[in-house]
């Protein structure tokens, strides 16, 4: 159930199907010279859509921003602070508690470190304030790369705008990418802190976009999906009766 599409009366009325929300959370970020700055937003949207065709749960609108540190001077990425990402995740939860949601799904598309952990820390506050909740905290992206490697994808180290998101989009809207990017991978000169980031990863693309295909962008959709319903049933067993 598309959230921001009901009424007062349906949201109510869904109550009595399911007690459980996903939240998506996105990014607006580069991705290489090909993908739109939407990308991770895109694909955790489309996995929870899928995901609330086959089982009943509430789908909140997304969070189109996220925490950007590696990307942040690359053109066009627009970051929030990791304490606004967790403020708005408890916010949003909250709210969804006060109307009765009491298992909650922070999922995101965007896999920045940091903005995960301030999605963490917001779970760990929601279960502390609230004594019914059930909030589960997960990076959708990661279970495209695991589903990834599992004999879908070529790239052994593919991280960002390379062969998994490009296959992605290119399954969902294959007017979404414009061309390719070559081949690249960060050079960020680990354990120090880069003061200019762009010049240790120009072209923001880490794996090989040319090996994408928009089957393989589908087979990981569909492994997504169901690993996401199969939380979504998880959750609902662990939510007391009303």
């Amino acid at each position: 159930m598309n959230l921001a599409e009901l009424t007062m009366a349906e949201f109510e009325a869904g109550l009595a199907r399911t007690r459980t929300a996903i939240v998506p959370f996105g990014s607006v970020e580069e991705h290489g010279l090909h993908l739109p700055l939407g990308t991770d937003t895109f694909q955790i949207v489309e996995v929870a859509r899928r995901a609330a065709l086959e089982v009943p749960v509430f789908v909140a609108p997304p969070l189109h921003y996220g925490y950007c540190r590696s990307t942040r001077d690359h053109p066009g990425t627009l970051s929030l602070s990791p304490e606004t990402v967790r403020r708005v995740a408890f916010d949003v939860g909250e709210s969804l508690y006060r109307h009765g949601v009491r298992g909650l799904i922070l999922a995101s598309g965007h896999a920045g470190g940091l903005h995960m952990s301030a999605l963490e820390e917001a779970g760990e506050r929601l279960v502390e304030a609230f004594a019914e909740s059930e909030v589960a905290v997960v990076c959708e992206y990661r279970w495209a790369q695991e589903e990834g490697l599992a004999g879908v994808v070529e790239t052994g180290d593919d991280g960002h705008a390379g062969e998994i998101e490009t296959s992605r989009i290119l399954a969902l809207d294959r007017a979404l990418v414009k061309g390719t990017s070559p081949e690249e991978y960060p050079r960020l000169p680990r354990p120090f802190v880069a003061r200019h980031k762009r010049p240790c990863w120009p072209g923001g693309v880490w794996g090989d976009p040319g090996k994408a295909t928009p089957e393989k962008g589908e087979v990981l959709f569909t492994r997504c999906v169901a690993r996401m319903v199969a939380l979504v049933r998880e959750m609902e067993a662990r939510i007391a009766p009303a």
